[in-house]
């Protein structure tokens, strides 16, 4: 190693999920947005209620959430699909490129309507 000393994390990865490795659900992403919900936060453990204060800043993605907790992204699911099952988040789907409506064809239909009047 070059002198830096890796940071190991206070609490493995196993024991955020409790064990779990994969999440209740198979439908967030890293592109996934996840809002918080005004759901009380009692019972949650500490890394679910820094989700919690994190959602309620603003909507986040799920790579977004990874990196503000420093854990992996197949934990970061994990704790958000245990939120989403409680009700204490939502999630939107990101947009894709592919889900954008083309602009030349959205111009036609604009210059169309306005022909009509």
């Amino acid at each position: 190693m070059s002198g830096q000393r890796r940071e190991r994390a206070l609490v493995r990865p196993h024991v955020v999920t409790e064990g779990r490795a994969h999440p209740t659900r198979n439908t967030l992403d890293v592109a996934t947005v996840v809002l918080a919900t005004w759901a009380p936060m009692t019972g949650l453990s500490p890394e679910k209620r820094r989700v919690m204060e994190l959602c309620r800043g603003g909507a986040l993605a799920v790579a977004e959430v990874a990196a503000h907790l420093k854990l992996p992204t197949s934990v970061t699911k994990v704790l958000l699909s245990d939120l989403l099952d409680s009700g204490h988040i939502e999630s939107r789907a990101s947009v894709r490129e592919t889900e954008v409506p083309d602009q030349q064809l959205l111009q036609k239909v604009l210059d169309g309507l306005r022909a009509l009047t």
